[in-house]
């Protein structure tokens, strides 16, 4: 018998998360604006864990969806 519901690791459910570093040097822009923009409510969806912030890199509301939503 074979079980196909087996998760693994590259599954949909595990997400991968960016660091506010990540994010700003894939952005070329500096941490403290993400941290303005979080005040303000801009820019992408982000986490908090602690003291520190994921910013989710792909689903609904992630750093592909927003970037592609901000294109011209």
């Amino acid at each position: 018998m074979t079980h196909l519901n087996t998760l693994s690791p590259s599954t949909k459910a595990e997400r991968r998360y960016l660091s506010e570093l990540e994010l700003a040097n894939r952005w070329g822009i500096s941490p403290k604006t993400l941290q303005r923009w979080r005040g303000c409510g801009k820019g992408p969806l982000f986490a908090k864990f602690s003291k520190k912030v994921g910013y989710p890199l792909d689903g609904q509301g992630g750093v592909l969806a927003w970037e592609q939503s901000v294109l011209y």
